[in-house]
């Protein structure tokens, strides 16, 4: 295998030194990665920003668990172990030898000290002419490679291979830009402060100063209206609900008599009503059978009404009423506006005040009743709308809490204790490493269904988890994910992603893997206790990332004999339930990994997890870029002499956590201090490669066809093929039509 790899990198360098072409191809694409990279979907910053305080909390309260775990549990006895003389033997010369080795050492350091000072007391004669031929050869070397090394840079500048110098970044101006990022994040939270404290002050004044003629005009407004009522109707009107706006309905622009209509014509609803929505129903579907038969013509997939446009269009509306033709020429420290402020307090001072008004003046109302009409009937009717309400809330039954006894911290220090509380690693999502698949249009052209690309597994990601995870309003509008699954070969990074998702979000990391909770909490009293302790923590410290390592071991066929002891199974039945317990307001996703799903039964696996993520192994694009990122992030230099894609060529199949391995074993401490007399070459990760086995092609079509056969995997077959499908009873139709005519 290494001579097929060695072989493979000589004639693939020889391709690339004397093609241009493919040089130029490779400079394209590199630039088509960047403007790729700015269409991705940016994860906000303020999931962490404006929760810094309580993530620092809570880092600091699981590091004192952890320390407080650390000193409870008992160091474990060494253990001595008996050792044969042969090994002893070994373990004596290889310390003899280390002894020796260092006494040369310093011994050859010693003698070149010396030969040194000898030179230095006693130099040889050298002539004039010699020194000078010696001088001028070392200095005309110099500057015709410094010539030399101008005109390569500017040829590769005219061909456009190179960036011109002027218009690459430098790194002083990153730092400025981070340091003004800084600046303006402190200035934010002073605005904001203030902003906070002003309107404090403001409501304050609000409610002191104008509260009380707000009461007094909305009273005189009501009593005049029950007036004008009494007056147009001979009696006096029932007063709105709280559920109808209670005295919003009277501020509004209508009569009395127009009024006393509304209210008497929301009571028969729904006896007059009822005909008239049958009537116009049959109207509406003679009309409208021509246009169903066109919209079952039209084909392929329809986009679904976004929850979020509402929003939207609310922010667009006020956008254009407030912001943009407003002035703030003034105001170039963006402070907040005490007006707005006032104009939008207002409105909630008067409608608490109306609350208290609507009140009082049912009271007057029915005491006029009393006095002028003897009607008694106003204030039964709200009771027993008051009573119907009171009783469907009786109905609902609350959960059991197990431990309402005992604290959070208790609880937290319990689950870091038995290794269910992790801390997650500092890893961002950015760090995944991965390119665009440029060729899947091209294979889907010609039916041929291609692996998601790393960056589509980012994506994803980003959309199923760190959004709804990381922003309340984003969870409750988008649909429900509970669980996912992480699907794809040792090293493709499925661990990664996960933390990935902790940091970016803030969440904390629950580990219900099978071997992690083996011999934890024994019993279905002790597996009930343990899911509900993770489920109750998870709850009260959202968001909550809940991890299954080897998902595919809790729903195995058939357990295997090494395993049996370790009861994998455990959580199969009980672990489901809890899952119904997730609720749209609680931020918790259940995340499982499985390298192996095809040991699983697939029902009960897609039962669990409703999204289902396939990991494949990198692709060329992608294989480049980490090359070239991971050497870079150990310290290597990327020069000339090291062909990435020459290595990104050879090391098709292998995963990222193959290629992590073997620039650990060639980028050494040593070897970056040598990269200055002797460049990284790509031959040198050709030997540590060869000794990996890597991801064949067969193991990931055997999950390619796992994935098809999941209900996922059987839509996404659907929508590829269903043009074809539709397509052809139009034409049946199309047919029958002309051997009519």
């Amino acid at each position: 295998m290494f001579d097929t790899l060695l072989l493979t990198l000589v004639e693939f360098n020889t391709v690339t030194c004397y093609s241009k072409h493919w040089k130029h191809f490779s400079f394209l694409w590199r630039q088509s990665n960047v403007a790729k990279a700015d269409l991705e979907i940016p994860i906000p910053r303020y999931f962490i920003t404006e929760r810094n305080k309580e993530l620092q909390k809570r880092k600091t309260i699981l590091k004192d668990i952890l320390k407080m775990v650390e000193m409870t549990e008992s160091p474990e006895p060494l253990m001595v172990k008996d050792m044969s003389q042969e090994e002893a033997i070994k373990i004596i010369q290889m310390a003899e030898r280390s002894r020796q080795g260092r006494l040369r050492a310093k011994l050859n350091e010693e003698s070149r000290n010396m030969n040194r000072m000898y030179r230095t007391k006693y130099p040889g004669t050298v002539g004039i002419d010699l020194a000078a031929v010696c001088i001028q050869k070392v200095w005309r070397g110099y500057i015709q490679r410094k010539r030399a090394k101008i005109a390569r840079d500017e040829e590769m500048i005219f061909l456009g291979m190179a960036m011109d110098p002027k218009y690459q970044v430098t790194c002083p101006a990153e730092i400025t830009a981070w340091a003004s990022e800084a600046c303006t994040r402190i200035k934010q939270e002073e605005h904001e402060e203030d902003y906070q404290r002003s309107i404090v002050a403001v409501t304050k004044q609000l409610r002191d100063v104008e509260g009380h003629d707000m009461s007094k005009t909305m009273k005189d407004q009501i009593r005049q209206w029950f007036i004008e009522c009494r007056n147009a109707t001979g009696s006096f009107p029932d007063y709105p609900d709280e559920e109808d706006g209670g005295s919003a309905l009277i501020f509004a622009e209508k009569t009395p008599q127009q009024l006393v209509e509304e209210i008497a014509a929301k009571e028969d609803v729904d006896s007059n009503n009822k005909p008239k929505g049958k009537e116009e129903k049959k109207k509406k579907g003679k009309k409208d059978k021509g246009k169903d038969e066109e919209v079952e013509e039209e084909a392929g997939l329809k986009m679904l009404p976004s929850a979020f446009l509402s929003d939207l269009e609310v922010g667009n509306k006020t956008f254009v009423d407030l912001w943009q033709t407003h002035n703030e020429s003034t105001n170039f420290s963006q402070r907040h506006e005490v007006e707005l402020i006032k104009e939008e307090k207002r409105k909630v001072i008067e409608a608490e005040i109306r609350a208290q008004v609507d009140e009082q003046m049912r009271q007057e109302l029915a005491e006029w009743k009393l006095v002028v009409d003897k009607d008694k009937g106003g204030k039964i009717k709200g009771n027993a709308k008051k009573k119907k309400g009171s009783k469907s809330g009786k109905k609902k039954k609350k959960e059991k809490d197990l431990t309402a006894d005992r604290t959070l911290e208790s609880l937290c220090q319990e689950l870091v204790a038995q290794g269910l509380l992790k801390k997650a690693n500092n890893v961002r999502l950015q760090d995944y490493l991965g390119d665009y698949s440029y060729l899947g249009t091209t294979l889907r052209q010609n039916d041929i269904e291609p692996m998601p690309s790393l960056s589509d597994v980012r994506q994803v990601l980003s959309l199923y988890a760190i959004l709804p995870l990381g922003s309340q309003v984003v969870h409750e509008k988008a649909p429900l994910i509970k669980a996912i699954l992480l699907t794809g070969p040792a090293g493709v990074g499925k661990k990664m992603l996960i933390h990935a998702v902790c940091q970016e979000t803030g969440a904390n990391l629950f580990d219900l893997s099978p071997l992690n909770t083996a011999g934890k909490y024994p019993g279905k009293s002790g597996l009930a206790m343990m899911l509900h302790i993770v489920f109750k923590v998870a709850r009260l410290l959202q968001p909550s990332i809940i991890w299954i390592e080897d998902a595919e071991k809790m729903f195995y066929k058939k357990v295997p004999k090494e395993e049996k002891e370790l009861d994998p199974k455990r959580l199969k039945k009980d672990l489901p339930k809890f899952l119904k317990l997730i609720k749209g307001e609680d931020r918790v996703l259940i995340v499982g990994t499985t390298k192996d799903p095809q040991s699983a039964d697939i029902k009960s696996l897609c039962k669990m997890y409703s999204k289902i993520i396939l990991i494949p192994r990198p692709d060329y694009g992608s294989r480049y870029i980490l090359w070239k990122q991971l050497i870079q992030k150990r310290g290597g230099e990327i020069t000339k002499a090291l062909d990435l894609s020459s290595l990104a060529k050879i090391s098709d199949g292998y995963t990222p956590g193959h290629m992590v391995k073997v620039i650990q074993s060639v980028v050494t401490k040593r070897r970056v201090l040598q990269q200055a007399n002797r460049p990284l070459t790509a031959a040198e990760f050709v030997a540590p490669l060869a000794k990996i086995d890597p991801v064949f092609q067969e193991e990931e079509e055997a999950l390619k066809n796992w994935y098809s056969k999941t209900p996922l995997g059987k839509k996404r077959i659907k929508a590829a093929t269903g043009k074809e499908e539709e397509e052809a009873p139009v034409k049946g139709k199309d047919a029958k039509k002309k051997g009519k005519k």
